[in-house]
């Protein structure tokens, strides 16, 4: 059987990471850890658990996931974020493919526990995600804060079976919140890259990820929830937007002041 290093980020993940760790016991020759310094239980909790714990200021999700991946021993990495977990359908599934690992790439589907229940309709599932790969051939990138996987060569991947678990939000309060912060580092992430967006992507954007969220992929069949997970996916995208719009717009100004 192959080996697989499961490598994980957090900061002040009490609440979480005791159940992230535990559910793959079974499956994790090792569990690494990259904390950016908790002042809670999370290190102490980990450790307890038998994880390898480094402490690392936040670079950033993408710099700071490929610390941890460049830290495993594996051949074989399970990327998790430190408010997931992995189902016993999922688990069954990776102990299958860990008996000669034929993949370089798997994918899964991510099923999002929000205020109680989880979410099976809408843009929140299936949710695929790559993460599970071989080392050598993967690494972390995309844009911040929607980091991905990124194989280096054009290779063949398997979808799993079982789903990763997302505890996201126990209340519409913390949504938002994190909604507002999102839209915040994604509207930076877009105008450090020098990326502008048309006026209409502010308005057919949001308008599309309601429709395509609530409408077509059944997210009315969760009731009030669904409706509450279109309206702000869709503000959202709106507010990352209008925020990159502003940004690109103050910095004309400051252009212009510097030429005076």
């Amino acid at each position: 059987m192959d080996s697989l290093s499961v490598v994980i980020i957090s900061y002040n993940e009490e609440k979480n990471i005791g159940r992230c760790i535990q559910s793959v016991k079974g499956i994790a020759d090792e569990v690494i850890l990259v904390d950016s310094y908790s002042d809670d239980r999370t290190v102490e909790i980990a450790h307890s658990l038998g994880a390898t714990v480094k402490q690392s200021r936040f670079d950033g999700y993408i710099n700071q996931k490929n610390k941890a991946i460049n830290m495993a021993s594996s051949s074989h990495i399970l990327l998790m974020d430190a408010d997931e977990a992995v189902s016993a359908e999922l688990a069954a599934s990776i102990l299958e493919a860990k008996q000669s690992f034929n993949y370089s790439a798997y994918t899964m589907n991510r099923c999002s526990f929000f205020c109680g229940r989880f979410i099976k309709t809408g843009l929140w599932y299936p949710d695929r995600k790559l993460r599970l790969f071989e080392k050598r051939l993967g690494a972390c990138g995309g844009m911040n804060p929607h980091d991905r996987i990124i194989m280096k060569e054009v290779c063949k991947s398997k979808h799993l079976s079982g789903d990763l678990l997302h505890y996201t939000f126990d209340s519409i309060e913390e949504y938002l919140k994190r909604n507002e912060e999102v839209s915040t580092i994604a509207a930076q992430s877009l105008f450090e890259a020098g990326i502008r967006k048309p006026w209409t992507k502010t308005v057919f954007s949001p308008l599309w990820a309601f429709i395509n969220g609530y409408f077509l992929r059944l997210g009315f069949l969760d009731g009030r929830t669904g409706f509450i997970i279109a309206l702000h996916t869709a503000n959202q995208s709106f507010s990352k937007y209008q925020k990159l719009r502003r940004m690109h717009k103050e910095d004309i100004k400051k252009i212009a002041w510097n030429k005076l």
